[in-house]
Formats: structure tokens, sequence, C-alpha cells
């Protein structure tokens, strides 16, 4: 027995230390199980519909909340992050505004290169591992594991927030077949009585400390909704066409981001460079040619040009 645990202890050193010299940013690991506490809180999300349309959170119920569904003979979860925070800005103030983490390439490829990476690692040093890579894009509730292993605490904003370096990250995944030494959930809750998230969100979606409407989201209404902007929002977008910062700004914590060492995400300068009648008059062409491999793709250039318009009707 005691062999066992000290080959689960050097096998998750193994994995970690491989973690960081790929450049993600940290790495815990979570027993995979049922998640209990996560069951009745998503059930009453979705039936106070917060997810708009958004009609894929509610399929695969029971995969979402045990990754032992999703994959077959799952022990272990690899929870990782990969700093995606800059300083830089885009140079025109009054340009409709980008969300940081698409300045750069598409994180998921970036991300998915990195994973693939890692299990070929593990499964070279350690045998014949199985399992699966996750960014993002599957029912895999990567803020609870993240918690699990002990990466940080959901904050009033519901995004994962890390004492020592905010929460400008992405969350990823390796769920696996090998049985390895597990961390210990992160505690405690830091957000204490701070409201700033709340108070600066322009569309009021956080509706509560640790909920949010995410119809009402500023990311969702841009990037999700494939319908027109509800006339609600008008003139409450704060100027945004793809994502939104607001809360991660304001939050105290970030104060300890630094920025990231990853290439692929160094901002297109024809990006941040594109003026406000640069982005309104925009041509499908222009559109192909800036946004190529980037996350605003995601909302083809109908979208982004609907976003854009909205933001200049009165």
């Amino acid at each position: 027995m005691q062999k066992m645990f000290n080959q689960a202890s050097k096998y998750s050193q193994m994995i970690k230390q491989e973690a960081l010299r790929l450049g993600f940013m940290s790495c815990g690991i979570a027993k995979a199980d049922f998640l209990e506490e996560e069951a009745p809180r998503l059930e009453n999300w979705l039936e106070a519909n917060h997810h708009g349309e958004m009609a894929y959170m509610e399929n695969y119920f029971d995969k979402r909340l045990d990754p032992r569904i999703l994959v077959e003979g799952s022990k272990s979860i690899v929870s990782l992050t990969l700093n995606y925070f800059t300083e830089e800005k885009q140079i025109d103030i009054n340009a409709p505004k980008i969300s940081k983490y698409a300045y750069g390439m598409d994180y998921h490829s970036v991300i998915k290169d990195k994973l693939q990476e890692l299990m070929a690692f593990i499964r070279e040093e350690i045998g014949e591992v199985d399992g699966r890579c996750f960014v993002d894009s599957a029912p895999v509730m990567d803020k609870a594991w993240a918690q699990k292993a002990g990466l940080g605490w959901r904050g009033k904003n519901s995004n994962l927030i890390s004492k020592q370096a905010g929460s400008f990250f992405f969350l990823a995944e390796l769920i696996i077949d090998l049985e390895l030494e597990y961390d210990n959930p992160f505690p405690t809750d830091h957000c204490g009585s701070c409201t700033r998230c709340i108070d600066a969100c322009p569309t009021d979606a956080i509706i509560a400390p640790y909920t949010v409407d995410g119809s009402r989201c500023i990311s969702y209404l841009t990037i999700e909704l494939k319908n027109e902007i509800p006339a609600e929002f008008k003139g409450k977008m704060d100027n945004w066409m793809f994502g939104c910062d607001v809360c991660q700004d304001v939050c105290p914590w970030n104060r300890f981001s630094t920025v990231h060492q990853e290439e692929n995400f160094t901002p297109k300068e024809d990006l941040l460079g594109l003026s406000k009648s640069d982005l309104i008059e925009m041509t499908d062409e222009v559109f192909k040619r800036v946004f190529k491999n980037s996350p605003v793709k995601r909302t083809k250039y109908n979208g982004l040009k609907r976003n854009i318009d909205f933001l200049q009707e009165p």
C-alpha cells in the first residue's frame, strides 16, 4: 500500500514539473468523482434559465457532474492554468473593445497542443495511460475541478481566482485512468465583503454573489447569442464588441497578475491598431485577415458586425 502511495506521489510530481516546463502556470490534481455540491447548483441555474440560448449547457447533465461517465475508467483530474494577462491595449481608446484573452492566437489550439504533449510525456514516462484532454469545449466543470485541485476559489463573479495570480488565466484538464496523489481542495474564499465586480458589471449580470445570469453577461451577448442583442442592453455594453473584462479588471486580486510568457498570445499589431472607423467600416476580407486563428473568428463576420453596429446605434 505504501509503495503504491509513493508511486502515486512520484507520478504526480513528475506530471506537475512537466506541466510547468510546458508553460502552464499551475497544476493541481483531484480524484475523479461525482460533484455532489455542484449538482443542485447547476440544476437551479439551468431552471432559472441563466444559460440563455446556450442550450448545450442542458446536455450531458450526468457527464457534467461525473467525469467517470464522460471518460470511462477515469481516476484523476489533472487541472491546469495558463496565463493570458497582458498590459497591452488597443491603441484607439474609442474603438469597440476586445477581451484580453482574444488578442492572440485561439487558446483552444495552443492549450490542446500543450495537453497532448503532457499526455505523451505521461505515456512515455509512466506507461500505458488512457484519458482525454479538455479545453472549454466539453461538459467538464473546469472551475469546480480547479478548486478541488487546490488552484483557487470561485469569486463573486464566478471566475476562479488565485491568491498568487488573480484570474486572467485559462483552465484546462486531463482526465486519466491513473491513480495519483490528490491535492486538497482550496480551503477558503478570499473575496470577503468586496463587491467591486458586482457593482461594476455594466449589465447587472452578477445577480447575487457567486451567481451570474449568463443571459445578461456581455461575453454571452457578444459571442454566444446568435439572435439580435435585446434592446434593453442599449447603452449598457460599455463599448465591448467581443467578450468583456470588467469584472476582472476591477478585482483587487488581479493586482497580482503578471504578463504572460506565451508567444502565441502575443497581440497582433493589426488587431490592436484598428481604429473605431476601421471597425465600423470593416469588410469580410479585413475580418478574415486580422482575425485569422483568433478566438474572434467564433462570432463570424456577421456576428462581429452586429455587435459593432449595436454599439453605434442611439
